[in-house]
């Protein structure tokens, strides 16, 4: 939604069908739209770590942001402001303060709707938010990884797979890096190695996976 009034506008309308508990413009002014306790209708037909319910068990927040291009719309997404990033932050922290929710827990839309959805998306600064103690993210290291592509399939192709879903992305475990799969790297690139989105699964990404793995205990 491009504009604040855009945006108000449809997450009011009861016939949208659509809504989210925060909306923050991009000056930093944050409205409540849904009370913490009800259920706001923000993430459609998703999935994360096996619950298939998203918006029984999430507090939604949308920021205001022309979003990317899409067939019938031209789209115009750009960084996120200053004063949208800090007000964010205050924000996560205080629901964190009241909320028991896992660093691995504080998602996009795209990660637990990857095949339909691609917010905040890759100018969204995730590293800020970590650096906060608002979700979490991959350390660096070397890895020498094989790089998976659309089209491998077999082992290699299913422990990715595997791994992907063990961290809590929907996704099937068939052995086939199919188009579902691409679309599952490319949301994970966008959250977790925000440098190139492109669905492949490089060792980089790879890597990515491996840490944030580690670092649940997962």
């Amino acid at each position: 939604m491009s504009t604040m009034a855009e945006a108000l506008a449809r997450l009011l309308d009861p016939a949208a069908k659509v809504s989210a508990h925060y909306l923050i413009d991009e000056d930093g002014t944050v409205y409540r739209l849904v009370d913490e306790a009800r259920r706001a209708w923000h993430a459609g037909v998703s999935e994360w770590a096996g619950e298939r319910d998203i918006n029984g068990i999430s507090i939604g927040i949308e920021l205001v942001n022309p979003g990317h291009a899409y067939p019938g719309y031209a789209g115009g997404y750009r960084p996120f402001p200053e004063p949208q990033m800090a007000a964010l932050v205050k924000l996560a922290r205080d629901i964190l303060a009241r909320h028991a929710i896992p660093p691995q827990r504080v998602l996009g839309h795209s990660d637990v709707a990857p095949a339909r959805k691609t917010d905040p998306g890759e100018l969204f600064d995730w590293e800020r938010l970590a650096a906060a103690g608002i979700g979490l993210m991959p350390r660096r290291r070397v890895t020498r990884h094989k790089t998976l592509a659309p089209g491998d399939s077999g082992r290699l192709a299913r422990g990715f797979q595997i791994r992907l879903r063990r961290f809590g992305y929907g996704i099937a475990v068939s052995g086939i890096y199919d188009l579902a799969t691409e679309s599952v790297v490319k949301a994970f690139q966008r959250h977790y190695r925000r440098s190139q989105v492109d669905g492949i699964a490089d060792a980089e990404t790879r890597a990515a996976l491996d840490d944030l793995l580690d670092q649940t205990g997962l």
